[in-house]
């Protein structure tokens, strides 16, 4: 490892610290409150005054392990994400993502490439129900439990388990698992984005009081609720007991004021049999309604002309609108009786109203959803609880357009996927979707794990294969989008949650002076035994912000060395990379980066005169 320091500055090695952004808010605005780079609080308490709340008494929301949860939180992941092409369709393609690891660690990767990129976040998190599966997070270091339990280290690691009512801390473990992935879900929306949390009567009001602190109580935007079961789950006597079959959908903005739901396209057919003498077609509606109310409203009961309701009838509107629309010739009688003409060419799509309460018919069951998932993978998958896309597809309707993205951490087998692609088809779309779900093995002697589906994340992956391999070879479901400005995307990526192609540095004791001259000499070159091109590449894009769909190209103009560039479409941002031992002289002069060009090598193909002919030349980092 060089010496001197005009080597440029190293690459990003573990994802930032997500509480930074914050902390350099509150120094921007209270630079007063600084002392020796630090918040002093005493300084912050003062220059806010009276907004500090020091009642020894207030309303608060914790609970045991609050604290560990913050620290999970706010610790960096040194964790990579891997491609797997092989489990992939289209992968030079796609912009779809599906990731398999542990969604904390994951959403630690992807807080600087996809900051404030996200519209709709939708998570069907465990319930905890008692039975379900909890992450168990190791608060010292998450990663190494994730890489024993899928067996990337040796040992057992299991991080799952079930989290009985005995347990001693039932809703504290839940809480402090889903604590950190809401803040960082939050940091992913842009500013008019949404996230959507399935959740059972056991945790919501909890989950409620944790999101209001999370994202704020002024934003949250509604509690939906849908039946999920048609049928009852007990037998025998236990049938008379109440039978809860409702479950609900949580609705928060990044911000509400920058937030409403789009309107909800009916689907109805609508027809404009009638012709006025201007040849304009148009429907008719009643424009009275013979409910009155308890109070009568006679103000609501007028003459227009020489009509006049009777007495238990009333205008559907007041005398302003109703004497427009009579002067604009949108109203006609017939047989004495007043409507409401609707003109083909002055209406919009027909719409819904979003209904908190959401109607039966709009949004299946969890058996529906069941079955489905069997229609697509068989029988074998082993799982009961499936949410329809029916009720994935009306949030989707209600808070996205296309080109729009999509993520869905507890992925699950992938509705949220299925659901996105249908949507994309019916109508044209081109939303993307990023979906994250930890390998949980399934039994050992299942049906799943004989037909290969080892785990969770395997039966997800085959589910988005069967929907891509049906929607390409059903004619009937085939739309003609020859007209679409971007192909329909018809595949996903797959990346997989694994240890750094850096090594981690393991300061020895200060008594052993052997050991430490061996480890400096490991970090002349912190490359893992066994990297690869792609791997590094990809590790180094993450975490310098590029997204998953960053293009990899080699400059086939280049002979002197081997130089990639990397571009990050919807950033519209580029660096270039070269993994070489040695930098060939000639390469500077042949890639002309500019000033503001980003150069990564490794440090050890740099001799001291090039390096700090490249700082100057460019923005030189090194591995």
């Amino acid at each position: 490892m060089s010496s001197v320091d005009h080597h440029g500055q190293p690459v990003e090695r573990e994802t930032p610290d997500v509480n930074r952004e914050r902390v350099d808010s509150l120094v921007q605005l209270f630079p007063e409150c600084v002392t020796e780079g630090k918040i002093d609080l005493d300084k912050l308490r003062l220059a806010l005054g009276e907004e500090i709340d020091d009642r020894p008494e207030r309303y608060t929301f914790s609970w045991a392990g609050k604290r560990d949860a913050i620290r999970v939180l706010q610790a960096p992941s040194r964790a990579t994400l891997v491609p797997s092409p092989e489990e992939s369709i289209d992968f030079n393609n796609t912009q779809n993502l599906f990731i398999e690891g542990d969604n904390l660690e994951v959403l630690k990767l992807l807080f600087k490439p996809y900051f404030a990129r996200v519209k709709m976040i939708y998570i069907d998190p465990p319930y905890n129900t008692g039975n379900d599966f909890v992450y168990r997070d190791n608060y010292r270091d998450p990663l190494d439990a994730y890489l024993r339990l899928t067996g990337q280290k040796a040992a057992n690691g299991d991080v799952l388990t079930s989290n009985p009512e005995t347990g001693g801390r039932y809703h504290s473990a839940w809480l402090s698992m889903m604590y950190p992935r809401l803040f960082l879900a939050r940091h992913l929306l842009s500013d008019d984005g949404i996230l959507l949390v399935s959740i059972s009567d056991v945790e919501v009001h909890n989950l409620i009081m944790m999101l209001n602190e999370a994202f704020g109580e002024e934003n949250q935007l509604a509690v939906f609720t849908w039946k999920s079961r048609a049928k009852p789950t007990n037998a025998g006597d236990a049938i008379y007991q109440s039978q809860r079959v409702a479950e609900h959908v949580l609705a928060y903005a990044r911000s509400a004021d920058s937030t409403s739901f789009l309107p909800l396209y009916s689907g109805e057919e609508r027809t404009y049999p009638h012709t006025d003498p201007k040849g304009r077609t148009y429907r008719l509606t009643t424009i009275l309604t013979s409910n009155r109310g308890r109070y009568r409203r006679e103000t609501m009961r007028f003459p227009l002309g020489d009509f006049t309701p009777s007495e238990d009838q009333r205008w559907k509107a007041g005398p302003d609108i109703v004497h427009s629309l009579y002067a604009t010739e949108h109203i006609e009688f017939r047989d004495g009786v007043p409507f409401r003409r609707h003109f083909k060419d002055e209406e919009k799509e027909e719409h819904d109203p979003l209904w908190t309460f959401l109607p039966e018919d709009w949004t299946g069951t969890a058996e529906s959803g069941k079955a489905e998932l069997t229609d697509l993978v068989g029988p074998h998958h082993g799982l009961d609880s499936v949410k329809p896309t029916e009720l994935i597809r009306i949030f989707l309707q209600a808070t996205t357009v296309s080109d729009d993205l999509v993520v869905d951490f507890f992925a699950g087998s992938c509705t949220t996927a299925h659901a996105v692609m249908a949507l994309n088809r019916e109508g044209g779309g081109n939303r993307r979707f990023i979906m994250v779900q930890l390998p949980e093995p399934t039994p050992a002697d299942s049906p799943a794990r004989k037909m290969g589906l080892n785990t969770i994340a395997d039966i997800g992956k085959e589910r988005i294969r069967r929907v891509i391999k049906r929607t390409k070879d059903n004619a009937a479901q085939k739309l003609d989008l020859s007209d679409r400005e971007t192909p329909e995307d018809l595949g996903f990526k797959v990346f997989k949650l694994a240890e750094s192609n850096f090594r981690p540095w393991t300061p020895p004791e200060p008594t052993d002076p052997e050991t430490y001259i061996a480890q400096m000499e490991l970090m002349v070159d912190p490359l893992v035994e066994g990297w690869t091109p792609q791997n590094v590449i990809t590790e180094v894009a993450i975490k310098e912000g590029y997204g998953l769909n960053a293009v990899i190209q080699r400059l086939e103009a280049l002979d002197t060395n081997t130089i990639y560039r990397v571009t990050d479409p919807d950033k519209e941002q580029s660096f270039f990379i070269c993994l070489d031992d040695k930098i060939d002289p000639a390469t500077p002069q042949a890639l002309c980066p500019a000033k503001d060009d980003l150069f990564v090598c490794r440090d050890v193909a740099l001799t001291d005169e090039m390096a700090a002919n490249l700082a100057l030349q460019c923005n030189l980092k090194t591995i």
